[in-house]
C-alpha cells in the first residue's frame, strides 16, 4: 500500500483564497478590514520567520498588519502594557504573541490577558472551556487543530465511530485536537512519554496524529495498515548534503509509514501551511464578532 499524500500547500492556498473573497466583499461593503496584530519578543531566528510569514500572509489577504517587535528583555509588565493597548484599539481584531518567551514572561498570564475576542490562537482559558463544552459552538479554534480537522474534512475520512491516538498534549495542538476530534464522536486516546507500550497504542489507531516535536520517533511498525497519518512535527536534523546543512522532518518515518498508511501529511507541506490559513480565517471571524458588539 502506498499512502496518499494529503497536500497540506494547495488546501491552504484553497482557504487563504475563500478568505480573500470574503474580506474583499467585507472591504467593499465599508466595513473596517481585519486587522491582525502580531507581537515578537527577542530575536529567536525561527520566531522572527515565522511572524514575517504571518504579517506576509495576512496582508496578501487584504488584512491589515500591526507588527510589535520588543527586545528580549522586555519585561513582563511592559508586554502586558502593549497587549492591553492592542485589546482598546477597535481597528485591531487579532492579537497573536510568538512563543517561546523569554524567561522573565509567564506565558499563561500574557494568554490570559489577551481579549477573548481577539484571541485568535485560542489560548485564552474562556475560549479553551467553549472549545471544550460539549454541545456548544467554540468562539475560536487552535489554528493547526483547526488545519488538521479541514484537512481530514477535505479527505473524507470518517472520524464517527474511529479509533484515533494523539501524540502530545500540548495546550496548541495536542488537546485542542482531542477535543476536536471528540466532538467529531471518535473515541481518542491521548498517548505521552508515560504512556505503556506506545508502538502497540498507536497501532490501534485508525487516525494517528502525531505532535510529539521528536524526529521521526513513529515508525512504520508503529502505524495500523490504513490509517490515516497526520504529522504535526517540523524538526531539524543534520543533513550534509542539504545547501542549508539540515532537512525537515516530521515526528514520523514518512517514508516506512507511506508504505502502510491510507492516507500521510508530508513535512514540509503539509500541517504547516494549514496553520497560517486558519490563523487567517479565525482573524476574519474575530472581525466579523466585533461587527456584532
Amino acid at each position: 500500500m502506498i499512502a496518499t499524500i494529503l497536500d497540506g500547500k494547495a488546501l491552504a492556498a484553497k482557504v487563504r483564497a475563500e478568505t480573500t473573497a470574503k474580506v474583499t466583499a467585507r472591504t467593499a461593503a465599508g466595513k473596517t478590514p481585519p486587522g491582525l496584530a502580531t507581537i515578537l519578543v527577542g530575536h529567536d531566528p525561527a520566531s522572527e520567520t515565522y511572524v514575517r510569514n504571518k504579517r506576509k500572509s495576512s496582508e496578501e489577504v487584504g488584512m491589515v498588519s500591526f507588527g510589535f517587535e520588543m527586545p528580549a528583555e522586555t519585561s513582563q509588565q511592559e508586554l502586558l502594557k502593549v497587549i492591553a493597548e492592542l485589546n482598546a484599539r477597535p481597528e485591531v481584531h487579532g492579537i497573536l504573541v510568538q512563543v517561546p518567551l523569554p524567561k522573565q514572561i509567564e506565558a499563561a498570564a500574557i494568554q490570559s490577558a489577551i481579549s477573548p475576542l481577539k484571541d485568535v490562537d485560542c489560548l485564552h482559558p474562556e475560549n479553551i472551556g467553549y472549545l471544550a463544552q460539549k454541545g456548544g459552538a467554540p468562539r475560536f479554534v487552535s489554528c493547526t487543530p483547526a488545519g488538521i480537522m479541514r484537512m481530514l474534512s477535505e479527505a473524507e475520512v470518517k472520524l464517527s465511530g474511529a479509533n484515533a491516538v494523539v501524540l502530545g498534549r500540548s495546550n496548541i495542538v495536542g488537546m485542542p485536537i482531542s477535543l476536536l476530534l471528540t466532538k467529531a464522536d471518535a473515541t481518542v486516546t491521548i498517548a505521552h512519554s508515560r504512556t505503556q507500550d506506545l508502538p502497540a497504542v498507536c497501532r490501534e489507531a485508525d487516525v494517528l496524529v502525531a505532535a510529539v516535536g521528536k524526529a521521526e520517533m513513529v515508525r512504520g511498525d508503529w502505524v495500523k495498515p490504513g490509517a490515516v497519518v497526520i504529522d504535526v512535527g517540523v524538526n531539524r536534523v543534520d543533513d550534509a548534503s542539504a545547501k542549508r546543512g539540515y532537512r525537515l522532518v516530521g515526528d514520523v518515518a514518512f517514508e516506512e509509514a507511506s508504505q502502510v498508511a491510507s492516507a500521510i501529511t508530508p513535512v514540509p507541506g503539509g500541517v504547516g501551511p494549514m496553520t497560517i490559513a486558519m490563523l487567517l480565517e479565525n482573524t476574519l471571524h474575530a472581525a466579523e464578532l466585533a461587527d456584532t458588539i
